[in-house]
């Protein structure tokens, strides 16, 4: 049976070594843009409109340009350019980053403006004042909008990690490639349990993902 090539010598462990692969980069490059992206979010509420325009203009054109597209211009060109040897993970972690910034930063835009005023007019009326209203107001209304919307970024971007074997990264995607290639004459079904062994662990840890979300809203919901 083809399902036996997932357990045989050691291919399970090499799909788990490319799923670390994987979660690795979107781990680093998630971590790397909610930082980043919650900065860039409070840029985009800035007062000065040429501010507001040029992060406008970045958020629009990490939108339109695909990320395969940026994975090209980072790994290829800048060595070309700039005389870099990146390697294909920190290229991917840039790319990431540069599109997780961009759209974290507009999740965080939209999280707060979307704290009525009120709130703020009632909380200078009681006396607070700019560093206690983002504490306590702000701040905890803000988490909360963005947990659910932060876990579907992550995601996302776990998923699009597969783009990385088009520049050398050795992914989860890569390796069953591996194994069913080196084993096509003797399991020539084996692609559909080696690509399915896949989707499972995408699952996996994507779900254990949203579950740590509602494990977050849940413990909050209850203060």
């Amino acid at each position: 049976m083809d399902l036996e090539l997932l357990f045989q010598g050691n291919n399970l462990l090499r799909l788990l070594g490319g799923l670390w692969v994987s979660v690795r980069i979107a781990l680093i490059s998630m971590g790397c843009s909610i930082v980043l992206g919650t900065l860039f979010g409070l840029l985009m509420r800035s007062r000065s409109r040429i501010v507001r325009l040029l992060c406008q203009l970045y958020l629009e054109f990490i939108r339109i340009m695909p990320p395969l597209v940026l994975l090209f211009l980072v790994f290829f060109e800048t060595t070309r350019a700039w005389n870099l040897n990146l390697s294909g993970e920190l290229a991917a972690v840039i790319v990431f980053t540069l599109w997780g910034t961009a759209e974290m930063g507009d999740l965080v835009r939209g999280a707060v403006g979307a704290i009525p005023l009120h709130q703020y007019d009632s909380a200078r009326a009681i006396g607070m004042t700019g560093a206690q209203l983002q504490r306590h107001v702000i701040l905890p209304q803000t988490l909360r909008r963005l947990v659910p919307l932060t876990v579907n970024l992550t995601t996302r971007m776990i998923k699009t990690t597969s783009l990385v074997a088009l520049i050398g990264v050795v992914e989860v995607i890569k390796v069953a490639q591996q194994i069913i290639d080196a084993n096509r004459f003797d399991y020539p079904n084996a692609a559909l349990w080696l690509y399915g062994a896949v989707f499972l662990l995408y699952f996996v840890v994507c779900y254990a993902i949203s579950l740590f979300s509602r494990y977050l809203e849940r413990k909050w919901a209850m203060q």
